[in-house]
């Protein structure tokens, strides 16, 4: 997954859950720039992913909510997937690694030697 393709599924989600979301608190949820935000929507509604409505009877004019077209929540699917899969492989990794680290431990620790029910590690003289 892209940093791009990461950036648009964290945008699709919150717009999914949050129609109604300003640009700012979308910018803010997402830890970016204003401007970043609008690139983001503005490049998500030209693929005809997100629409947006304005609330012309709201007393505040600037009101819109975006909703997922049929496409954005299709495109959405295939981006928690990938999203889903990537995340799936971080968490083997990390698993592995521990599994390393505790075998790691294991070799060095003394058998005998035990500190409130563990092994303690044998320190090398500097």
């Amino acid at each position: 997954m892209t940093p791009r393709e990461a950036a648009q599924y964290r945008v699709l989600r919150l717009i999914d859950e949050q129609p109604e979301i300003s640009q700012r608190v979308l910018a803010r949820a997402l830890g970016v720039s204003l401007g970043k935000t609008h690139y983001l929507l503005k490049a998500l509604l030209d693929k005809g992913l997100v629409k947006v409505n304005n609330f012309r009877r709201s007393d505040n004019k600037l009101a819109y909510a975006y909703l997922l077209t049929p496409s954005g929540i299709a495109a959405k699917l295939d981006l928690t997937r990938a999203f889903l899969r990537l995340k799936e492989d971080e968490y083997r990794a990390v698993r592995e690694e521990i599994e390393r680290l505790r075998r790691e431990l294991d070799v060095v620790a003394l058998p005998n030697t035990s500190v409130g029910g563990r092994a303690s590690v044998r320190q090398s003289k500097p």
